[in-house]
């Protein structure tokens, strides 16, 4: 277990909620230091459609785990939870701030991350593109009732990925699924934004995005192998454009599924962090809300 003597501060929440300016805000009144836990900003060069804040706008906090990935590595969480523990260990006031709630349980959390079989993996997958998710999911209920139960019927990929580790390691994949066991103290603050605001900061951001540069982008990375790429070539924004660039869509039906899109996601963002109950929800639009953030890490036994 971790003898921190200090929290680690998580600033967690939809996209577009306003978590980068207020997780620079805690790291200037605190001397901390800010820490990625957007599992798309980890990639060099997606900057516009990941709303990475710019230099002038990190205001002189040091940001970590940015950049770090090239467009055509595959994400691993195990390889992000590796890399964040060590930053963490290192920074006296770490302050962890990202959407992607997984990388933020890897961060704090006793998480286990078991191997993969690419043979395995393989024939899964050929079996879900021939057969459709419902077989697959049958099975994963005969053998993992815990873990069918927590996992969408229509997510194949999670499906797969369930059913991958249960032939490979022999152990039920509900083993391996996310506990609250942390293995560091922490505060954790939620940004609060009802949905009709948030729906409209998000159509605002897509359109800012678009007018930034975001399509010019694209066509830069495509040109350092994002295509090749499987996690990035999906991103949101990206994948979307993507498809406009490739005579699939016009311009103004990418900006709308990439609208569409980003909502749907906001709202699984939402979810998976209300199930924490660690997580203290905050108006993301209260005058106060930076003092309020620091009362809630001041009151932490650690602080």
């Amino acid at each position: 277990m971790d003898v921190r003597q200090q929290p680690v501060i998580a600033v967690v929440g939809p996209t577009a909620a306003g978590k980068s300016d207020l997780a620079v805000d805690i790291a200037l009144r605190l001397g901390g230091e800010c820490v990625n836990a957007d599992s798309m900003q980890l990639y060099r060069g997606m900057d516009i459609g990941t709303a990475k804040l710019s230099p002038a706008e990190m205001r002189g906090v040091p940001h970590h785990l940015l950049n770090i990935w090239d467009v055509t590595v595959t994400a691993s969480v195990a390889e992000y939870q590796r890399l964040v523990r060590k930053v963490i260990d290192a920074v006296e006031v770490p302050v962890l701030v990202g959407g992607s709630g997984l990388y933020v349980r890897a961060a704090l959390d006793d998480l286990e991350f078991p191997g993969t079989d690419p043979d395995i993996r393989a024939r899964l997958e050929a079996e879900l593109a021939e057969r459709g998710p419902a077989p697959l999911y049958e099975r994963l209920r005969e053998q993992d009732p815990a873990a069918a139960a927590a996992i969408l019927p229509s997510n194949g990929r999670r499906i797969v990925r369930a059913l991958e580790v249960i032939e490979h390691s022999g152990r039920p994949f509900s083993a391996t699924m996310p506990s609250y066991d942390a293995v560091y103290p922490s505060v954790q603050i939620g940004l609060d934004v009802p949905r009709p605001e948030l729906d409209e900061r998000i159509a605002l951001r897509v359109e800012r995005m678009w007018q930034s540069g975001l399509v010019d982008e694209v066509r830069t990375l495509l040109g350092q192998g994002l295509a090749e790429g499987r996690t990035a070539s999906r991103a949101l924004g990206y994948a979307q454009v993507i498809r406009f660039l490739e005579g699939e869509w016009s311009e103004e039906q990418a900006i709308a599924e990439t609208i569409r899109a980003t909502r749907r996601f906001a709202r699984r963002q939402e979810s998976w962090f209300r199930r924490d109950p660690r997580v203290c929800w905050l108006p993301y639009d209260a005058p106060d809300l930076l003092e309020r953030s620091l009362a809630r890490v001041a009151d932490h036994p650690c602080a």
